[in-house]
């Protein structure tokens, strides 16, 4: 879905139609990670098309970014529970995108461990604790 704009290392981002590099994703973040899945295979696992998984990512309710040698659309795994999306990931993306925030730098706060709740934001929506979640992104645009 990407289309090439401006040279080889630029293309529009999937998620939201904006100039954006897509070179490796910095390994801090790989790192933070614990785990990623293909668009086709989040596609099996929720029983959908590829099509609807990229329609996902184009509305926001899902983070992609392009790694591994391929450059591929990878979506962390902790976003998926069993069939279907973790409830509260879209409300939070879209809060921390209202707050300015970029792919990296959701990945980044959803994936680094705060004592509050405690463990990692993305931890806690997968155990159903998304209102505390939103409220820290809430916090974040004060």
């Amino acid at each position: 879905m990407s289309a090439q704009v401006g040279g080889p290392d630029f293309r529009l981002s999937v998620g939201d139609g904006r100039l954006v590099s897509v070179t490796e994703i910095d390994a801090k973040i790989d790192a933070l990670v614990p785990a990623w899945l293909t668009l086709p295979d989040i596609a099996e696992q929720l029983g959908v098309e590829v099509t609807r998984v990229r329609q996902l990512v184009k509305e926001g309710q899902l983070i992609a970014v392009r790694r591994g040698e391929n450059r591929a659309l990878h979506v962390p795994a902790a976003f998926i529970d069993g069939d279907k999306v973790v409830k509260g990931l879209a409300g939070t993306l879209t809060l921390l995108r209202d707050d300015g925030f970029t792919v990296e730098e959701m990945l980044e706060w959803l994936f680094t461990p705060d004592p509050s709740l405690p463990g990692t934001p993305a931890q806690a929506l997968s155990e159903n604790r998304g209102t505390e979640v939103k409220r820290r992104a809430q916090a974040l645009a004060v």
